[in-house]
């Protein structure tokens, strides 16, 4: 996922690049469209990557029983 975002990002600049060298607002909401895309993406994949909870941690150890 992490990789798409980069992707993502990428095609963003190169629009951002096209937007600024023809005038063009079709290639600034290009790029636009395509960084909401990619920030879309990456907080999908920082929930995803999210720790558990405390309550549903695994059992300790066995260093940890006595």
């Amino acid at each position: 996922m992490l990789v798409l975002t980069l992707v993502l990002a990428a095609i963003g600049f190169a629009l951002l690049m096209a937007a600024l060298t023809t005038g063009s607002v079709v290639w600034a909401w290009g790029c636009i469209v395509v960084c909401v895309l990619g920030a879309i993406g990456l907080l999908v994949s920082a929930l995803s990557m999210r720790s558990p909870d405390i309550d549903s941690a695994p059992p300790p150890g066995r260093h940890a029983k006595r």
